[in-house]
């Protein structure tokens, strides 16, 4: 059998020894993963706000266009009510009187 050539032995402890002062050191392998968590968390909202935006271009868009969005949309969310109308508010359900 032959010996490992010594140069070898060296350069292979070299390596094992800067892989191993890269995972313990702070700027190293553990920040590396951390980033990486944060670019997976980032990429996420984006794809959350992407499609957020595309709804709310589609309910722009269906105001413009459509007086029977138009009116949904001031009956729901300013709640606005036509002459003559009653509101009756009503408790969520469970909740204590």
């Amino acid at each position: 059998m032959k010996r490992a050539k010594p140069w070898l032995i060296a350069y292979s402890g070299v390596v094992a020894a800067l892989f191993v002062a890269s995972a313990l050191h702070p700027a190293g392998l553990r920040k590396h993963r951390a980033l990486a968590a944060d670019v997976r968390r980032v990429a996420d909202e984006n794809e959350k706000l992407r499609e957020k935006n595309q709804k709310l271009r589609r309910e722009a868009r269906a105001l413009a266009g459509d007086p029977a969005a138009l009116e949904r949309a001031a009956r729901e969310d300013l709640g606005y009510v036509r002459p003559g109308e009653r509101v009756y508010e009503l408790p969520p359900p469970g909740a204590k009187r």
